[in-house]
């Protein structure tokens, strides 16, 4: 339903004649059904009652909060290194052309920086370990 009346209020302007929008509604829901339908019969997924293969192993919410604040004791070039290469999870020669800079600095900036992020987080935070 929600399908149809987005369909009819993006065909509004084009209706003049507000007479005939009650039949108009109506197609618009019998086809909207029909197309879903269609989709649902052709789609590849399969729904089923066990859950999917694996987990991710996405940090909880509060081990980012803490990874977070802890970068921002960690030296401002090294943190726009390891910003840029873990959290947008961009390569080595994106990085470099990014901060307009040599790649070997960004290997050179990222191994500091993650070595002072460890002392910053002790080793509570291990299973949260990054390898350049």
């Amino acid at each position: 339903m929600q399908s149809a009346f987005l369909k009819l209020y993006l065909a509004g302007p084009k209706l003049a004649d507000r007479s005939g929008l009650e039949p108009y509604l109506r197609q618009i829901v019998v086809r909207t059904f029909l197309a879903e339908r269609r989709k649902v019969r052709w789609r590849r997924e399969k729904l089923t009652d066990a859950p999917p293969e694996g987990l991710s192993s996405v940090p909880a919410a509060e081990d980012r909060l803490v990874v977070w604040q802890a970068l921002t004791a960690v030296p401002a070039r090294q943190r726009a290194v390891l910003v840029l290469r873990f959290w947008h999870d961009l390569s080595v020669e994106d990085t470099a052309a990014a901060l307009k800079c040599s790649t070997g600095t960004v290997k050179s900036q990222s191994s500091k920086g993650l070595d002072a992020l460890r002392r910053r987080l002790g080793p509570e935070f291990d299973h949260l370990r990054l390898e350049v």
